[in-house]
């Protein structure tokens, strides 16, 4: 079963991802990635907003959909809401699994679903002031790649 998590206050990847293996002591392969605030650019600070009654769901709904189409032994996804600093951790994505390829594939999957096809409204704080900020194509690109992937 997969662990998902919406958190308002900020997390400890190294940690989380301590607690992941421990748990998944049986896997051939664990895969991970964590997604920060991007330091420099003039970004003082990230927020990222959410429809609440949606974005959790949504997240476990993309769970179930990555442990049908991989043979995962263990999923964690744990992403951030509200107003981070550079540096600060946004989103942690691992999996596990008794093949490397399928605990690589499970985690591409899910961040190219979370960055192309989210729940989140996300702004940048720079000296002027905040900027929306609109997904680029190449989110959308990521993530179209998973159908042709499956058509084939």
């Amino acid at each position: 079963m997969a662990d998902v998590r919406l958190l308002t206050g900020s997390f400890d990847a190294a940690v989380e991802i301590e607690r992941f293996l421990a748990a998944n002591g049986e896997a051939g392969g664990v895969a991970s990635f964590i997604g920060r605030v991007r330091p420099g650019g003039g970004v003082e600070a990230l927020e990222l907003s959410h429809y609440e009654p949606l974005t959790l769901p949504g997240m476990q709904a993309l769970a179930a959909e990555v442990e049908a189409r991989w043979q995962v032994t263990g999923l964690l996804i744990v992403h951030r809401s509200g107003v981070m600093l550079p540096g600060e951790a946004i989103v942690l994505v691992a999996a596990a699994a008794h093949h490397r390829r399928e605990a690589i594939e499970a985690v591409d999957f899910a961040m190219d679903h979370l960055k192309g096809d989210s729940w989140f409204w996300k702004r940048e704080k720079r000296a002027d002031g905040w900027h929306w900020i609109e997904p680029r194509e190449r989110d959308f690109s990521d993530l179209a790649r998973w159908d042709e992937k499956s058509a084939n």
